[in-house]
């Protein structure tokens, strides 16, 4: 809430927009490794659940490559304890990269996949 983005490079604007992400272990595996519901600092990213949260998420499903990228920035940003903005930049060139190859895909509805609202992003 301090610098006003999330661990993704969105501007975040109220708390209750926050949203935790699992990195390592999925949430669906947490009690399996013994860690509960896995929410743990070291398991997880604070993302905004409408832009970073979803826009993640549909990466995972088109291009599994480009989420497991985003995901090790996002951990690298955990272990130092930090938002960095190089990782940041990363993050914003693989976000990039992802919008060049789908800009034109969509969804059974037909509508575009990555909304407008994905494409808002810090300027780093």
């Amino acid at each position: 809430m301090k610098l006003g983005f999330d661990f993704m490079g969105f501007t975040v604007d109220k708390k209750n927009s926050l949203s935790y992400h699992h990195l390592i272990v999925p949430r669906r595996n947490s009690k399996e490794y013994g860690i509960g519901e896995g929410y743990l600092f070291w398991n997880g990213a604070i993302l905004r659940q409408d832009t970073s949260h979803d826009y993640l998420h549909l990466i995972e499903a088109k291009d599994y490559e480009i989420f497991l990228a985003i995901t090790s920035e996002m951990i690298d940003e955990n272990v130092k304890g930090y938002l960095d903005l190089e990782n940041l930049r990363r993050i914003n060139d693989l976000l990039t990269a992802f919008e060049r190859e789908h800009c034109s895909d969509r969804g059974k509805k037909g509508k575009l996949l990555i909304k407008d609202s994905y494409l808002k992003r810090v300027k780093l």
